[in-house]
């Protein structure tokens, strides 16, 4: 006997649908149906489902500033040097202006700009040196939009007014740097998502710490630090030497174990030092056809060879390096960076508690006294009636 079309449908529906091969007539035609629309319903089997990769943020070094510490970077001065520096023998204008007064007072910092904030570790430390009370309201890294309230300050007016300057001054130089960085590698990554954009040496006297943290904030490299991180063979060195060869050879002849990096003038120089064992070739002052044509000679010699390009590099050109390197250097990043706009507004008196119920105890006294003496005017007027 031959089954029906339902009991058909029903015997096949809970097998593999895979390896069952439907019977013809309308069974079959039934069958095929309810699968197609089964399977439509589950998507498409599970051994050819990929789940979808996240989205990878861009490369940031997130542990530079943790490694400057480690590596015993570490301010040169400390930050009291700074207010001293300031203030010198005292704040002739508050101390005149208040005299024997004391007032605490509430205050404000605001971004006038958008950017990407830094320095607030160091204002902070700054106003807690003069025993005020900080509450940050946005960490150091990140974007924010102009009108930005990032941090207040509350205690004695001769304090606030006294570190508000260099308070300032760390957080609009910093952040200006770390906007700047910031800027910088965002455009370099959409060419290509490894490259580094790197500080150098160039940095104001006394602040190298602070501008190349800053760096870091804005997810730069902040390179060399010190003449005592790595080799870095310039050209003057190279003119106190026979040849490239011959100074990098010198340098891993002497039992140095770190980074070897060599400035190359010209592609002839470039292979030089790729060739004499170099782990880094700067081109320094290359066009960027000229850079792009050294990467590829250099990488096709050595594959693992670290390609920097360097000098002459700003903002409106730094693109057209971007795809033919490993690491872009530019001084301008902490010699040139343009400061961000900061203020500080001190919105209020505050009173302590017990100044605060004297007063008001006073208004009411006053209030009570008033109203006591319109009451016996308005009786003596009535009695003159």
């Amino acid at each position: 006997m031959v089954p029906s079309t339902q009991s058909q449908v029903s015997v096949h529906k809970n097998l593999p649908c895979r390896k069952v091969k439907p019977p013809p007539g309308k069974a079959g035609a039934a069958l095929r149906s309810e699968t197609a629309a089964r399977q439509s319903r589950r998507g498409p089997p599970f051994r050819n489902r990929r789940p979808a990769k996240p989205a990878r943020p861009p490369r940031i070094e997130t542990n530079l500033i943790a490694r400057m510490h480690f590596r015993g970077m570490e301010p040169g001065k400390d930050l009291r040097w700074y207010l001293d520096e300031d203030t010198g023998k005292g704040d002739i204008t508050t101390n005149l202006l208040l005299e024997n007064e004391e007032p605490e007072v509430k205050a404000v910092i605001i971004a006038n700009e958008a950017c990407v904030v830094a320095g607030l570790d160091e204002a902070e430390e700054l106003f807690r040196e003069m025993k005020l009370q900080v509450m940050r309201k946005i960490l150091d890294g990140e974007e924010i939009s102009a009108g930005t309230e990032v941090m207040t300050v509350q205690g004695g007016a001769r304090g606030i007014l006294n570190a508000e300057r260099v308070a300032l001054n760390f957080i609009m130089r910093m952040s200006g740097i770390a906007t700047q960085t910031r800027k910088l590698v965002k455009m370099c990554r959409r060419l290509n998502p490894k490259i580094k954009i790197a500080a150098t040496r160039k940095t104001v006297p006394g602040f190298r710490y602070y501008d190349k943290k800053a760096v870091a904030l804005g997810w730069g490299v902040t390179h060399r630090f010190r003449l005592d991180d790595m080799v870095l063979i310039k050209d003057n060195h190279l003119k106190l030497v026979p040849s490239i060869t011959k100074a990098v050879r010198r340098v891993k002849g002497s039992g140095y174990s770190g980074m070897v990096e060599v400035e190359a003038g010209d592609i002839d120089q470039a292979m030089e030092a790729a060739r004499a064992g170099a782990d880094i070739v700067m081109l320094d002052n290359f066009e960027p056809a000229a850079a792009a044509r050294a990467y590829r000679a250099l990488k096709k010699l050595r594959k693992g060879v670290e390609v920097e390009v360097s000098g002459g590099i700003t903002a409106s050109n730094i693109k057209r390096y971007a795809s033919n390197a490993d690491v872009i250097s530019l001084g301008a990043l902490t010699h040139s960076a343009k400061a961000v706009n900061f203020s500080l507004t001190i919105l209020q008196v505050v009173e302590d508690e017990e100044a605060g119920k004297a007063k008001a105890l006073a208004h009411e006294m006053v209030k009570s006294l008033t109203e006591e003496m319109a009451r016996e005017h308005l009786v003596k007027r009535r009695q003159r009636l």
